[in-house]
């Protein structure tokens, strides 16, 4: 699974994208983020306020408690405002 940062979220990991195999449990975006929290402490810094972040499922955009079973590229990011 292609897993994608940006902005400040990028940032706080280090690095603006990884592959992972992340644990069965990890059944949705939230898990998921909460998995990723514990891998490195850039990763648990970018993660720790989880209102603070928005996801896409292969380009569409979810909630955290969306599924991501089956999914190729979760992106994770800040919320996106306009103007």
């Amino acid at each position: 699974m292609r897993i994608l940062y940006f902005a400040w979220v990028r940032e706080a990991v280090g690095m603006p994208e990884e592959i992972i195999d992340p644990p069965p449990e990890a059944v949705t975006v939230g898990a998921l983020i909460d998995w990723l929290a514990t891998t490195s402490e850039g990763h648990a810094r970018a993660f720790a306020d989880r209102d603070r972040l928005r996801a896409a499922v292969d380009q569409a955009f979810v909630g955290l408690d969306a599924s991501v079973r089956g999914a190729r590229e979760i992106a994770i990011f800040p919320p996106v405002t306009g103007g």
